[in-house]
Formats: C-alpha cells, sequence, structure tokens
C-alpha cells in the first residue's frame, strides 16, 4: 500500500537525520540500528505494560536512547576514523545480543503487542524534527558544529569545548533513531532481534551519502530514492545491497558530495531571509 511505503520512507527519514547530526562533527556512526532498537523496545515495553501513551514513551524512549549514547560515545568520541567506526559496529552487535538473552523483551522470539503508530505519527515526527534540525542549521551552534568538524585544534583554540559537543551531536542522533525505532515497532506490531542488526546502520549511512552529506534536505532525497526504488522497481528489490553498492560507487566516483551540494539549499534559503530583513529595515 502507498500509505506503508510512505510511512517506511518517513523512518528512513528519520533515521538519515540521526546520522546527518552526528556528521555535522565529523564523526561517523554505525550505531543507529542500535540506537533504533533502543527506542522500540523501551517504547514497546512502557505501552505494552505500562500501558503508557505512546508519545511519552517515544519520548523517554529518546531520553534512554541518549543515555546510552553518552555511555557509549564519552570514551569512544575521543578517538577518530575506523577506530571510533568499530566501536559504534561492536555496540550494534552488543545491542542486538543483550536483546536476544532478555526474556522479559522475547529474546530470539521476538516482542510484540505494540500498536498506535501510523502515517500520521510519522509525517507529525518528520515534521517535528525537520524543523528542530533546520532551526539548527540557522543558529550560531551550526557554526560552532562546523568548527569542530573542519579542525577540531582551532574550535579547542577558541573555547569550544570539542568533547562536549561531539557528545551532544552523537546524543541527538541517537535520540532521534530512537523516535524512528518507537514509531517503527508501534506500527509493525511484532519485532525480532534480527530487524535492527548491522544492515540497518549501513543502509540509513548510505541514505545520506547518497543525497548529500551535512545537508538536512540530502538525507531526505537519499531515504526517499533508497525506500521508493526498490518498491516500484520489483526487480531491483532482490537485489537491494548490490544496487546500493554499485550505487553509492558510482556516486562517489562522479558526485562525492551527493545528490545535494554541501548545504546549498540551506544557505539559499537562509540568505533569503537575511537579504528579507535587510528590506524590511532599510524601508523603516
Amino acid at each position: 500500500m502507498i500509505s506503508d511505503q510512505l510511512f517506511f520512507t518517513g523512518i528512513n527519514i528519520i533515521l538519515a537525520w540521526s546520522v546527518y547530526l552526528v556528521l555535522l562533527t565529523g564523526n561517523l556512526s554505525f550505531a543507529q540500528g542500535a540506537f533504533m532498537a533502543v527506542g522500540c523496545y523501551a517504547a514497546g515495553l512502557l505501552t505494552t505494560k505500562l500501558g503508557m501513551p505512546l508519545l511519552p514513551a517515544t519520548l523517554i524512549a529518546a531520553a534512554v536512547s541518549a543515555v546510552f549514547a553518552v555511555i557509549l560515545g564519552w570514551p569512544a568520541l575521543r578517538v577518530r576514523g575506523i577506530y571510533l567506526i568499530l566501536v559504534t559496529v561492536g555496540f550494534t552487535f552488543c545491542i542486538r545480543v543483550l536483546i536476544e538473552n532478555i526474556k522479559f523483551l522475547g529474546g530470539v522470539g521476538g516482542f510484540g503487542g505494540m500498536q498506535g503508530a501510523d502515517l500520521t505519527a510519522v509525517i507529525i515526527a518528520v515534521v517535528i524534527i525537520g524543523i528542530l534540525l533546520w532551526l539548527l542549521s540557522v543558529s550560531p551552534l551550526q557554526r560552532v558544529l562546523d568548527a569542530v568538524r573542519e579542525d577540531e585544534r582551532v574550535a579547542a583554540s577558541l573555547g569550544i569545548n570539542v568533547t562536549y559537543v561531539k557528545l551532544l551531536a552523537f546524543a541527538g542522533g541517537a535520540a532521534i533513531a530512537a523516535v524512528g525505532g518507537a514509531l517503527y515497532g508501534h506500527f509493525m506490531n511484532f519485532v525480532r532481534p534480527d530487524n535492527f542488526d548491522i544492515l540497518v546502520s549501513i543502509y540509513v549511512v548510505l541514505y545520506v551519502i547518497l543525497g548529500g552529506v551535512n545537508n538536512l534536505f540530502g538525507a531526505v532525497v537519499g531515504a526517499a530514492i533508497m525506500t521508493l526504488l526498490p518498491e516500484y522497481f520489483r526487480v531491483l528489490a532482490d537485489w537491494r545491497p548490490s544496487v546500493f553498492g554499485a550505487v553509492i560507487v558510482v556516486m562517489l566516483l562522479f558526485r562525492p558530495d551527493g545528490l545535494l551540494s554541501f548545504r546549498v539549499v540551506t544557505a539559499r534559503l537562509k540568505r533569503r531571509g537575511r537579504s528579507g530583513a535587510e528590506q524590511g529595515t532599510e524601508e523603516r
């Protein structure tokens, strides 16, 4: 159904934004599948066992996921490159094994009974998260994130607490992924640990690379294309990993910045807003 396709597109956009936020500081995380699982199971426990409504359960699950990110990120974010990637990959496997061995979470057999999420819920989540990220992109904090990404030593010399900024973005990305996980679980009604394996994290990173790294709208474009394309071209569905890999190789060779260049749309809209404000001042 079209509504189901749009729902999963919205979930993937949310997950892509969770990676986008981490990338703003120059780091790459392959733990978004794990944070998605934390959000899904935490919200599921609150709604099915405690009878809590979906909205507060989702917010609490996002906070729990952010706490996990802080615990992981405090030592992990002191390293960079391949070492950070290995830490986040290891965390993803640890979360999956942990869930598989907790009986009241259903273990390997899975966890069910969740309900309440629909297309409207995911649209509202996408709009709210998109607005928050847009406000971030036009705020002074964006320049702080840019400074940390471009040169950590220079940023530190300017008085910026680099570790704190990176940890803030990492926790924020985990919270966003948890929101996607909570909505996903309450739409599917039943989930298993293998729904959140390492491939989920890899696919999410590929969405961002395809659409455009460090571009708010690039994550949207990449997630939408990679979600809807296999649905309308069924021959691609069975070859999804191969197609994804081929697309990324082509993009890296011919357009390494992604389909949307570095923050072009955001910059243009920001300049228009400034121009309008300056014209209003002149008229006064």
